[in-house]
């Protein structure tokens, strides 16, 4: 057997192969370099090599041959590195640092949605306040609610087709069984909005927004006959200050008449039989829809609908001649009748928008304040004389209003 060892060291020009070298006791190493272990093995020539890697940058190779003994390799052990204290607490505190830096992502994201929930309610108030404005402006002079009405709605189905043909809305796939199942809620959605505009037409904006707090009453009732569901207790119990808050504000209304007061009834009627038969016979449809969508799809509906009734009642009496000839500012019933169909189309849009991120509870006590709002701001607006008892029926018939909201949540017991 013959055991040969030889050094070569890159610093040094000339290569001496046949240098006998002791294999050093011990080896040290910086803590510093982690160290470096390659091994190789093959079976041509019956060789093996090893190659040690030191800090000194010298290569050392050993070769042994035998042709009668197989091949034995040695590995080389290294020491494990040796790791201070102050580089594990280093570490450990790295560690959990990164469970704080990935918890600030659900604050600011909730804070996003807040914010968001927040100017939705705000625009939602914002269009009502200026559609009322706009609305009766061009009532007061223009006493044609039919024709109004399906402006409005003209002009919600041009911004809805605008929204799907510019892709800022999914443009929806809907079957005929599912326009059948439609055509009900659109109905009694277009009668609601011309029974609110001959409303307006007739009385004070705040006298047609208290009688409107009339709704959860309609609710109750329609619910009961057509759904089964039968009233609580405390239901019932909040419908009283409604309706006494109701009556008390008609006695005292200074610009009460009948014809105003039975177009604001019946457009809650109208109303609540759309929440009614959506719940009713929307289950039925093959495929559900989500309320924008819906919402979008049923004001088309709603101008094909009332176009030809608004022409065969009222006539065609919005063109520029009709308007000079009865003595009115074309201009000015142009620019108010588009601003109201804009903020109607806008404000119903945005409740929808805010339904689908609150509970109906929630949208219902906002529908609340939002009906406040409205009656506050058109009475600075216009200047309607309110006494001090009709004041007290609009808030006795708000407060019911929002007594109802909050114990529809209450679930009754079951036996």
């Amino acid at each position: 057997m013959q055991s040969a060892s030889f050094t070569l060291a890159s610093p040094s020009p000339s290569l001496s192969l046949l240098k006998q070298r002791r294999q050093p006791p011990s080896l040290s190493f910086n803590p510093r370099f982690d160290p470096i272990r390659a091994s190789s093995s093959s079976n041509l020539n019956n060789d093996s090599f090893n190659v040690n890697l030191s800090t000194r940058r010298s290569w050392s190779l050993s070769s042994s041959s035998s042709s009668s003994s197989p091949i034995k390799l040695r590995p080389w052990n290294a020491p494990l590195p040796s790791y201070s204290d102050a580089e594990t607490n280093r570490f450990e505190v790295k560690a959990t640092s990164v469970p704080e830096a990935a918890g600030e992502k659900p604050e600011s994201s909730s804070l996003f949605k807040t914010l968001e929930l927040g100017a939705l309610f705000g625009l939602w108030y914002l269009f009502n306040i200026y559609f009322n404005i706009y609305n009766k402006q061009v009532l007061k002079v223009y006493p044609y609610p039919v024709t109004v009405t399906a402006i409005q709605f003209a002009v919600g189905t041009v911004i809805v087709f605008l929204m799907w043909g510019l892709n800022l809305y999914k443009k929806p796939r809907v079957s005929g069984s599912q326009l059948a199942v439609i055509l009900p809620l659109a109905v009694v959605h277009t009668l609601g909005n011309v029974f609110t505009n001959m409303s307006l037409g007739k009385v004070a904006v705040s006298f047609t927004h208290t009688i409107k707090a009339m709704e959860p009453f309609f609710s109750v009732v329609l619910s009961a006959m057509f759904l089964g569901e039968l009233p609580t207790f405390w239901v019932v119990a909040s419908l009283v200050p409604i309706a006494g808050g109701v009556a008390l504000a008609s006695v005292t209304e200074a610009s009460f008449n009948w014809a105003g007061f039975w177009s604001a009834m019946a457009s809650n009627l109208s109303n609540q039989s759309r929440n009614v038969l959506s719940k009713k016979v929307m289950v039925k449809s093959e495929e559900s829809l989500d309320n924008i969508t819906l919402f979008s799809i049923i004001t088309v509906m709603s101008f094909i609908l009332l176009a030809p009734v608004a022409l065969f009642m009222e006539g065609v009496k919005f063109t520029p001649t009709f308007l000079q000839s009865a003595g009115l500012n074309v201009n000015q019933i142009y620019t108010r009748s588009f601003l109201a169909a804009l903020c109607f189309h806008a404000y119903q849009q945005v409740s929808y928008m805010i339904l689908q991120r609150v509970s109906p509870v929630t949208h219902s006590v906002g529908n609340c304040v939002k009906r406040v709002v409205v009656i506050v701001s058109s009475v600075l607006f216009f200047k309607t004389p309110v006494s001090p008892i009709n004041t007290l029926g609009t808030g006795v018939a708000l407060s019911g209003v929002f007594l109802y909201s909050q114990v529809k949540r209450l679930k009754p017991k079951k036996a």
